[in-house]
């Protein structure tokens, strides 16, 4: 590969026609996105007592027996409790080309239900980074946040963007939140029940929400409750671009947004039927905090592909596209 940039949905297919990923089950039907692939949990899911990072020169199993407190079979499903962490063995395997590495990041479903989600590999010193030329197994650590979830063998919680060489950054776009509508936005409630993440427009949106009215502008973030709020800009990823949300500036306040980063091209462009479409924010603060309508609260960095995509998002509906304030497609319509 000679082209620097990230790799479109037919490099990815060529990769896994290549053996470079691979796994014991057939890939699914939509699991390469256009710039990016869904990872798949594999069945191997253990209750670990602390977050841990294998580091240089050693591998992730190898540190299993050290944070382990049991094993857990996802074959038929498993309630991932809030508040725990657990470690999960990855159905894909790589065994990336000499030049091509990989970031992983949440998929939306999943960082809009707050659950906290990081990939690992083998001899990795940083969370969701995949080093270029690597071959090993992956792993994904899952800590749920606000509500308890029913995951399975094959559910898709993060997912890989492959890049050539280290694209460049093309420019950035300031994103600020919008505090104006009938429904300022959704704080999440503490004690709901259990979300079932393969199941869609399948949970009451009342029983784990409840909805924030607009007051002057403003939203007091109470510390420690999860938030989800909308973009006041459109957003619009070029059909030779991807992007991905940054965390904001610790400097410019004390709360996280958006856990789950990714945007992949044709998102919110008119040509895959998306103008208008808006970033939906993933919110918590860690101190009593003001937040005022068109504050800048992230900030999506650009980067080229290395070709146009065979196909863009949303072509094919997405729950998505188009999307204003809006909860994960758990829920149903709010009645």
């Amino acid at each position: 590969m000679t082209a620097t940039g990230i790799l479109p949905c037919q490099a990815i297919e060529a990769l896994i026609a290549g053996g470079a990923i691979s796994a014991d089950e057939p890939f699914a039907e939509g699991q390469v996105q256009p710039a990016s692939l869904d990872l798949r949990l594999g069945p191997k899911c253990w209750r670990v007592r602390a977050s841990f990072l294998p580091g240089s020169g050693r591998k992730v199993a190898d540190r299993i027996a050290h944070v382990a407190m049991h094993q857990i079979d996802l074959s038929a499903g498993a309630v991932l409790e809030k508040g725990c962490v657990y470690l999960v063995e990855i159905a894909e395997r790589l065994a990336l080309p000499v030049g091509v590495s990989a970031r992983a990041n949440p998929k939306s479903s999943t960082g809009r239900v707050d659950v906290f989600v990081r990939l690992l590999t083998d001899h990795g010193e940083a969370f969701d980074d995949v080093a270029a030329g690597y071959t090993g197994p992956l792993y994904v650590e899952i800590a749920p946040q606000t509500f308890s979830v029913l995951a399975r063998a094959g559910t898709r919680l993060n997912q890989l963007r492959l890049k050539a060489g280290d694209p460049p950054r093309l420019h950035t776009l300031s994103v600020s939140v919008d505090l104006t509508g009938a429904v300022a936005g959704y704080r999440a409630r503490r004690h709901a029940g259990v979300i079932d993440l393969d199941l869609e427009a399948g949970q009451d949106p009342r029983d784990f929400w409840e909805r924030l009215e607009p007051r002057h502008g403003e939203l007091l973030l109470d510390p420690g409750e999860f938030y989800i709020l909308a973009s006041k800009e459109d957003v619009a990823i070029p059909v030779d671009q991807a992007a991905e949300m940054t965390p904001i500036d610790p400097a410019v306040g004390e709360f996280r947004v958006h856990y789950a980063g990714f945007f992949d091209p044709g998102f919110g462009m008119d040509e895959a039927h998306g103008a208008g479409s808006k970033g939906v924010l993933e919110v918590r603060s860690h101190a009593p905090f003001l937040l005022e309508d068109g504050q800048i609260v992230a900030r999506l960095v650009y980067e080229p592909l290395t070709e146009r995509p065979a196909r863009l998002y949303g072509e094919g509906g997405s729950h998505y596209q188009k999307q204003g304030l809006k909860l994960s497609k758990h829920f149903k319509a709010w009645a």
